[in-house]
């Protein structure tokens, strides 16, 4: 494809904006729509940028205007069928993070993009920064030797959601990163959680994952803390990382920092660790948007057919960590493993936060949406909520 990508924007609460603006000023791209039921929403992007059709019908979106590709920024119960409707109207699809709320969603998803030879990205914006491309530079020169263990903090107050938990609203930041670093997929997942302000909805949660070579991760993830916090360590054998992503220059220090074993010793007297000090440096990061960096590999992957970094696969794997997350919870804290077969992770409810999706694809009226279905011609038929808080 040598012309511009003709995109729709789906949701434009607190994330699509950003993905608007983003998608607008990139010369591959002709953005043609934005979507969502909040009609005053609309009206003041469209004050922003008048050139671009507003709309609150997801089908005529996706059916009337002729798009190459569609992004959708709402809430997670409607990723799923959303992103089903797009790619059976043919529609190459970018889903915000998290990609579904269950891992038989994505394995759909996944399967009818491959299908339907479609480009299917999920996203993990941070997999896009210069900061954490650093960080993955660093670890794969050998620098910090072995990977240890990782400790990552997500914290602030607010914004608190209605249809997920807290861990699969922030986690998924820091599993994307971390998912990287390792390389691989836990080998199994424990997460504690309390929910303070709404029954059943988990605004603290602290999750654990185990990986071979005895490396793990702890992802502490709240709505309640009353500064914002976005922090990672990386603890290597020789070495360690801190990234602070709120820092505004120093975003990543390395220190040469570790503790040794004694090579022998005959008693316990003789018995000691070596702690090693040395220096610390902080490496330079060119300035650059990830969103805007994550936004034109999509178009790229969409114009030259090739698969995204953060594709669907990568996205069913994350929600897999997610969905063994909520089983944790409801077994308070048990270790649950990872497994091909995550049948025994999701029952008994594949629901998230204990909140039925039929109930979450309504508008404040309870008016239901009509379900995801094709005509003779191949065109998906769809009406979903996108409400204004939508990410």
């Amino acid at each position: 494809m040598s012309k511009k990508v003709r995109l729709g924007v789906a949701g434009c609460g607190y994330w699509g904006p950003n993905l608007i603006r983003n998608f607008r000023a990139l010369p591959d791209c002709h953005l043609k729509m934005m979507c969502d039921l909040n009609t005053s929403r609309l009206r003041h992007l469209k004050t922003l940028y008048p050139e671009v059709e507003g709309a609150t019908d997801y089908s005529h979106m996706l059916n009337g205007v002729g798009l190459d590709a569609v992004v959708i920024a709402t809430s997670v119960a409607n990723h799923y069928p959303m992103a089903k409707a797009a790619l059976l109207a043919g529609k190459h699809t970018f889903i915000e993070k998290p990609m579904a709320s269950s891992v038989d969603h994505c394995e759909e998803l996944v399967e009818l993009a491959k299908k339907k030879g479609l480009v299917l990205m999920t996203g993990h914006t941070f997999l896009y920064s210069p900061v954490v491309r650093k960080i993955q530079e660093i670890i794969n020169k050998g620098d910090i030797g072995e990977i240890r263990y990782i400790c990552a903090r997500r914290l602030n107050l607010g914004l608190f959601q209605k249809d997920i938990n807290v861990a699969w609203d922030l986690a998924p930041h820091d599993l994307s990163i971390i998912m990287s670093i390792m390389g691989e997929q836990p080998i199994s997942v424990n997460c504690h959680g309390s929910a303070h302000v709404t029954p059943g909805i988990e605004d603290v949660t602290a999750m654990c994952l185990t990986f071979a070579k005895q490396r793990s991760a702890i992802i502490h993830s709240s709505w309640l803390d009353p500064r914002k916090v976005r922090e990672m360590t990386i603890v290597g054998s020789k070495r360690m990382i801190v990234y602070d992503d709120l820092a505004p220059l120093e975003k990543i220090r390395v220190f040469d920092t570790r503790v040794e074993r004694p090579p022998h010793y005959d008693t316990f007297g003789e018995f000691q660790y070596a702690y090693h000090y040395g220096d610390m440096y902080a490496p330079y990061i060119k300035q650059e948007e990830p969103l805007k960096t994550e936004c034109q590999h999509f178009l790229d992957c969409i114009k030259h057919g090739t698969k995204p970094l953060s594709c669907g696969t990568r996205g069913l794997e994350l929600v897999k960590i997610l969905e063994a997350s909520s089983a944790s919870l409801r077994r308070g804290g048990a270790a649950v493993a990872l497994s091909k077969n995550h049948d025994e992770v999701a029952a008994p409810a594949r629901h998230l936060a204990r909140v039925k999706t039929s109930k979450l694809l309504t508008n404040g009226n309870g008016h239901k949406p009509r379900a995801s279905k094709t005509n003779g011609n191949g065109k998906a038929h769809i009406k979903i909520v996108l409400n204004g808080n939508g990410h």
